[in-house]
């Protein structure tokens, strides 16, 4: 689908009643922490912390404007992206294990930032992206009323490991253009053993259909930029194609073969030191056959990338002491 250059859905609220309303629920929720299905109940602005270490303020590791995500995302000018600290998931394989196990700090001001967001859009990004933004979602709901009271005009883009609550997604809504959550399993052990949470699974399913609710399916502008829908990203991973099978399978026959696909090879095994997974790369032939499975369950909107060189074990790991943390990996439409 096309459309010619749609506003910014939280410009729909703005002036309203309804952003006191999104504020006060935002506040709450950081009293009274219930932000993913783990809750922890803590009272943030009192000095609590939950399983993610966050307090009330966003904690950011990096921003930046970024060229490494899906074409439609990233385009020619990049991708606004705003890297968050802490994680409400301990995936064993995490690529963002420097700054997904943080969170510590004391944070940022809600107008710092705003200024953030202002900053990219100032750069000339395409949109301003939320990386793990789950623990964070207070704090960024009021900086994001800031920035838009003062011009911030581009789309937001939502991308995360989608492990939410159903409270954090109703604050959310029409607020958010275009979420990017991962479906990383079809299995309660497999989710367990390699993510922390058997839970993932249901609470998964639960929240990409709330998005897909909220936002539907990708809606491209002139340029091929992505305005607002939803992109699920999935990770073949190696010796578990039972896993990517049944996720596929779930996405077409729960909500609808329109929804964006990104199909992901990039593996890496990490060491002893980041956690547990699978100990080999993908095989070539493992990504071919969910590939022609993308292709039989009848996907309209996919994403794919090149398989990695096994060679260049480094350049698939993102450093965040250095100015450009990620490699890339091609993806093709």
């Amino acid at each position: 689908m096309t459309e010619s250059q749609p506003s910014p859905a939280v410009l729909r609220l703005a002036g309203t009643a309804e952003v006191e309303r999104r504020l006060a629920a935002a506040r709450l929720l950081s009293r009274q922490c219930v932000i993913c299905p783990r809750r922890c109940e803590v009272d943030r602005d009192a000095g609590e912390r939950g399983f993610c270490n966050v307090g009330p303020r966003a904690t950011v590791a990096r921003s930046l404007a970024h060229f490494g995500e899906e074409p439609p995302i990233s385009g020619s000018a990049g991708a606004g992206t705003i890297f968050l600290e802490g994680c409400t998931l301990r995936c064993g394989y995490c690529q963002n294990h420097q700054i997904s196990r943080g969170g510590a700090g004391g944070g940022i001001g809600h107008g710092e930032l705003a200024a953030l967001m202002l900053e990219l859009q100032d750069a000339g990004c395409h949109n301003v992206e939320w990386v793990s933004p789950t623990q964070s979602v207070p704090a960024l709901v009021e900086a994001l009323f800031m920035a838009v009271g003062q011009g911030l005009r581009l789309p937001l883009v939502y991308n995360t490991g989608g492990f939410e609550s159903i409270e954090a997604l109703a604050l959310l809504d029409g607020l958010v253009d275009v979420y990017l959550p991962d479906m990383k399993y079809s299995n309660p052990d497999t989710a367990l053993r390699l993510s922390g949470r058997s839970d993932y699974v249901t609470a998964n399913r639960r929240a990409v259909g709330e998005m897909y609710r909220q936002v539907g399916p990708p809606v491209l502008d002139e340029r091929g930029l992505i305005r607002r829908g939803i992109i699920v990203r999935h990770l073949v991973l190696p010796g578990l194609l039972d896993e990517t099978y049944e996720v596929l399978a779930w996405i077409v026959e729960e909500l609808s073969p329109k929804v964006g696909l990104s199909i992901m090879s990039q593996y890496v095994p990490l060491s002893d030191k980041a956690g547990a997974g699978p100990v080999r790369r993908l095989d070539p032939d493992e990504y071919g056959t969910a590939l022609e499975w993308v292709e039989r369950l009848g996907f309209e909107q996919v994403w794919a990338q090149s398989m990695p060189d096994p060679k260049e074990t480094d350049r698939y790991l993102p450093d965040f002491s250095r100015e450009e943390p990620f490699g890339f990996f091609p993806v093709t439409g």
